[in-house]
């Protein structure tokens, strides 16, 4: 157990948007930490006790493998999936020896390739819903309207409550935030 320690303090990311705890908690390089699934358990349950609640993840991170690592610690302890958020993100597809038919690492914003990663996640996570889904890298062939229309979906089938985008310019962002109904800030909180 930790003491004598200041948790650490939400913040309201965006109008009727989620609140994430201050510092988020990354999850890129799990595979490699060489830990048990208890220790991952253990290791989730520290940082919740410091008030780092936001977890972020990636479909691809630890070639696909980390967000199943992750579900296995929150499968020891079902109350933790209450008190964190999860973040993941899509849209790389890299070369891997889980996917030997791809021959070139590109990006994919698909509303079929959207579908797909947010089902992965989920089954890999061991979750009902994600908190946030994000598009990982912009997609220079991305049709704005088709992501919107997956974002829309995901929402209305329950799959993920909030959406937004990572290491987009302003100008992508725009792009994206044009097209969809309720502006990012305002996307609904899924209750």
């Amino acid at each position: 157990m930790v003491s004598n320690v200041t948790a650490v303090s939400k913040v309201t990311m965006a109008p009727n948007g989620p609140e994430f705890s201050e510092l988020v908690q990354g999850y890129w390089r799990l595979a490699d930490w060489g830990m048990t699934p208890q220790q991952r358990l253990t290791f989730l349950k520290q940082h919740i006790e410091l008030g780092v609640t936001t977890v972020d993840h990636a479909d691809i991170y630890g070639n696909y493998e980390c967000e199943r690592l992750f579900g296995e610690a929150l499968a020891l302890d079902s109350s933790v999936r209450e008190q964190i958020q999860i973040v993941s993100k899509c849209d790389i597809k890299l070369c891997s020896d889980k996917h030997p038919d791809r021959k070139i690492n590109h990006y994919d914003t698909s509303a079929k390739h959207i579908y797909e990663s947010v089902d992965n996640s989920l089954q890999r996570l061991g979750v009902n819903e994600l908190d946030v889904l994000l598009i990982h890298r912009p997609d220079v062939l991305m049709d704005a309207d088709e992501v919107a229309d997956a974002f829309n979906e995901l929402y209305k089938i329950g799959k993920v409550k909030h959406f937004g985008v990572s290491n987009f310019s302003p100008r992508q962002f725009e792009l994206l935030q044009s097209r969809l109904s309720k502006p990012f800030s305002d996307q609904p909180s899924g209750n």
